[in-house]
């Protein structure tokens, strides 16, 4: 059956349009098209909502009360990916903070069987370390943290279904090591490091191309020592994670990113943890974690991953980074899909593209979603 929405501003090739309409069959986009009185098919009357792409996030450890690390599971992952879509969230990454092996393995495993019975909005997995640099580690275990081997690069590529994403830190491995992951088709990314700009230059150079939250837990921007940020900032190969809740980051300081990179080199992530859609409590890895005035820490006041949702970040990147809506909207869908190498099927509205949409109101809470599911190629409807 066709679908049609119509009667209200849809996001199409970066700028908000009325008199529009998009019609959907089998799960993809058929056509955009002009508005007409009666639309052929099942219409939606948007009520003048927008109707934007779906958005992804590639940072996310928990949602609706429970932890990816806890059970890596298939059904830890559906209980993650329905407490974020209720936030606009149709595409995302499942996280696994620094853990040993075997949890690792379990984790790919989940994901795979996810990816294969058709979870929502799976579209692969996030493994933030163990390969990390003690010294920077933030919440992470300094006793998860190991070095990365042949072994760990055959065990960190071995899901057969989505995209695969670590976070390393390049001045603990060397180029040769990124080169190889990248070969064997993870895409890489930065983060937890205390790189130098010459050990983060040489990382780009052999394949690395993400920065996991910026700012936080790396290097900063020196006079004399340009470090991770100053490498990340000066290349134009490098798509870089923020977390815009006023918190992580101060506002003038991602702006300052903005006007460096661009807003098409920043994807907007939450980081979130099981308090988005659930309780205001969990226990990470033996610590106590809690949410205190909008961000999740331990008793000792170490940033512990977000309370953040991706429509609160869209909505904090246009009053708190004075971005136009249109570019808040592409740094949560177009910039994350594209990165992850998903752009002619996600992060656009256009024929073609899987049916993956958010409907927000006027002041940008989600009113609708629909996720495109991979084995049955049609669009199911939330909200």
């Amino acid at each position: 059956m066709r679908t049609v929405f119509h009667n209200g501003p849809i996001l199409i090739e970066g700028a908000l349009r009325d008199g529009m309409a998009v019609s959907v069959k089998h799960g993809m986009i058929e056509a955009v098209v002009p508005d007409l009185p009666r639309p052929e098919g099942e219409a939606v009357d948007l009520e003048g909502d927008i109707l934007a792409p779906g958005f992804i996030d590639t940072q996310v450890n928990g949602g609706g009360g429970v932890l990816f690390n806890d059970t890596p599971t298939i059904e830890t992952i559906a209980a993650i990916g329905a407490a974020h879509r209720r936030f606009g969230t149709t595409g995302f990454l499942p996280t696994l903070i620094s853990d040993d092996l075997p949890i690792i393995v379990r984790a790919i495993e989940a994901v795979d069987q996810a990816i294969e019975h058709g979870v929502p909005g799976v579209l692969g997995i996030h493994i933030e370390g163990p390969f990390l640099n003690v010294e920077r580690r933030g919440i992470h275990r300094a006793d998860k943290i190991r070095p990365l081997d042949h072994e760990a690069v055959a065990l960190l590529t071995r899901l057969k279904r989505g995209r695969t994403l670590v976070t390393l830190a390049p001045d603990m491995t060397s180029p040769e090591m990124i080169r190889t992951l990248v070969a064997r088709g993870a895409i890489v990314a930065a983060g937890h490091t205390n790189a130098s700009y010459a050990q983060m230059s040489a990382a780009i150079e052999a394949g690395l191309s993400g920065a996991t939250h910026l700012f936080n837990a790396m290097s900063q921007l020196g006079s004399r020592e340009a470090g991770t940020v100053g490498a990340i900032l000066d290349s134009d190969r490098v798509t870089a994670g923020i977390i815009v809740d006023g918190r992580h980051v101060d506002p003038a300081t991602l702006r300052v990113a903005i006007r460096a990179r661009g807003s098409e080199a920043l994807m907007l992530v939450t980081d979130a943890m099981p308090t988005v859609g659930g309780p205001r409590e969990f226990v990470l890895q033996g610590k106590r974690i809690r949410v205190v005035d909008g961000v999740c820490v331990d008793d000792d006041g170490t940033l512990a991953g977000s309370d953040l949702d991706m429509a609160r970040a869209v909505a904090n990147t246009v009053t708190m980074l004075g971005q136009p809506l249109t570019a808040a909207l592409a740094m949560a869908s177009a910039v994350p899909a594209a990165f992850l190498g998903l752009g002619q099927r996600y992060g656009h509205i256009r024929a073609g593209a899987a049916a993956s949409l958010v409907r927000l109101r006027p002041d940008l809470s989600v009113a609708s979603t629909w996720i495109t599911e991979s084995r049955s190629s049609r669009a199911t409807p939330s909200g």
